[in-house]
């Protein structure tokens, strides 16, 4: 019988999974019969911004923590799908730092190109999982969010790729219930221009904490302070723009840090980051396991430990994204279709285990970043996914992280050429420090008069001379 496999979620490593899949059909294999369930009502993830937090409008957690004006805040170039580039998607040059609409464009083509949204069922959760050892199959419990219709089903095989990035860490501080201003965690942060004219502090010193910070102060906050648990971003920050160690407690308004100062806040918002959550699972099934680079238990980064027929896609903290879902898709695919056997439980282990004591000894951001890309290069090999230069984007991974620590309100101007086709990035019509919308439309537009560049550069000269 044609073996069945369910993906959990359709967000960019579902859909890294779909498009191994039907690549695998396209030239010629018989590839096994596929569900994905996704409870959005479109695909995506984390890409499809809502206006909505805390709850959707079926009542269920809402997935993304994606806000308006929230552009890459990593080049393009260091993303790109190694078979269908950004040329191929857009036709012509565009600049290394897109808007998030246009990040999405770029991922729904090519799903929609590959057509395999017949294999998705939107609007429809996953409610549990349970896998009987001795028919070795999963039965997957689902509700159609729509119809409000349970429903269960037998699968051969699971993937998980419902992403690990949409249940917020939510530490406790003492007096925090004191204070009166506005509160959230980053999870619910849907744009900065409500920050205008305010004093606002950021806990946390990661990519959240970087891009909400720098956002208010884009749109006007009168100041913007980061929180730090173990040591400063350390970026040479404009006035109004500042570092502290942890805070300690509030009083109302006032924050306390633990070098003794404090300073008063009318916004606070809780960079902490996100916890591995999967309440369909049942415990023994369930990754355990903070952020980071290579969780333990997943052999390959990707098959489970507990139980060598589910997958867990995107489970790591990540420099790379798109292409790192396509080289685990890959692999999962030619695991579950015969072409890649697994060994036996003991040398998984040991492969894991030397893994995990390589991530253990890097040191830098730089290291950080050649380990994910021998990851990477690791399971390209055992596939035919298209190879591509990983060194070079490990290069441009790095220039990033020097034109950040030039100017980190200024780096999105910087571009870049493709690993891929050599097409160097346009630079795009208007600083980033300037432009307003974010929409597709404007980005890819060719403005003759930037009104909102000229409205923003007035006010900034008027700024200078007063």
């Amino acid at each position: 019988m044609t073996p069945r496999v369910a993906i959990i979620g359709a967000g960019p490593s579902g859909m890294a999974q779909l498009r191994a899949f039907e690549s695998a059909a396209r030239a010629g294999h018989e590839i096994p019969d596929i569900v994905c369930f996704e409870k959005q009502a479109d695909w995506g993830g984390q890409w499809n911004l809502t206006w909505r937090t805390g709850l959707d409008e079926h009542g269920e957690p809402v997935h993304s923590s994606m806000y308006r004006n929230l552009w890459s805040n990593g080049p393009k170039e260091a993303l790109e799908f190694a078979e269908y580039t950004f040329d191929d998607h857009f036709g012509r040059p565009i600049s290394s730092y897109p808007p998030r609409a246009v990040l999405w464009d770029y991922i729904n083509g090519r799903a929609e190109n590959s057509g395999v949204k017949k294999y998705v069922r939107f609007s429809t959760v996953v409610r549990w999982v349970e896998f009987d050892e001795q028919t070795r199959q999963f039965t997957v419990t689902v509700e159609d969010l729509e119809s409000r219709e349970t429903t269960s089903e037998t699968f051969d095989h699971v993937i998980v790729g419902s992403g690990h990035f949409s249940t917020p860490h939510v530490p406790y501080f003492t007096g925090i219930e004191t204070f009166p201003g506005r509160l959230s965690h980053a999870h619910d942060f849907r744009g900065a221009e409500g920050l205008a004219d305010q004093d606002v502090l950021l806990i946390g010193a990661s990519y959240s904490a970087e891009d909400i910070g720098v956002q208010a102060f884009k749109m006007g906050a009168r100041s913007v302070t980061f929180s730090y648990r173990t040591a400063p971003m350390g970026f040479p920050w404009p006035e109004g723009m500042e570092e502290l160690p942890l805070v300690e407690r509030f009083e109302g308004s006032i924050a306390h840090f633990a070098n003794g100062e404090s300073r008063r806040f009318d916004a606070v918002v809780l960079c902490t980051g996100y916890l591995h959550h999967y309440p369909f699972l049942p415990s023994d099934l369930a990754l355990d396991s903070p952020n980071c680079l290579y969780p333990d238990h997943l052999y390959r980064g990707v098959v489970s430990e507990a139980n060598d027929r589910l997958f867990y896609l995107g489970a790591q903290d990540q420099w790379f994204t798109f292409n790192m879902f396509d080289a685990q898709a890959w692999y999962v695919r030619d695991v579950i279709m015969g072409r890649i056997a697994l060994p036996d439980a003991a040398e998984q282990r040991r492969d894991i285990d030397a893994w995990r004591e390589r991530f253990a000894s890097l040191q830098t951001a730089g290291d950080e970043i050649r380990f994910q890309a021998d990851y990477i290069r690791d399971l390209i090999d055992l596939t035919d996914y298209p190879s591509f230069d990983l060194d070079r984007v490990v290069e441009i991974f790095l220039a990033w992280k020097a034109d950040k620590q030039d100017d980190v309100l200024t780096y999105r101007d910087k571009v870049y050429p493709s690993v891929l086709t050599g097409t160097m990035a346009s630079v795009h019509h208007t600083p980033w420090l300037q432009e307003l919308d974010d929409s597709l439309e404007r980005y890819l537009s060719d403005p003759v008069d930037d009104e909102v560049a000229t409205l923003v550069t007035e006010e900034e000269d008027r700024a200078a001379t007063t």
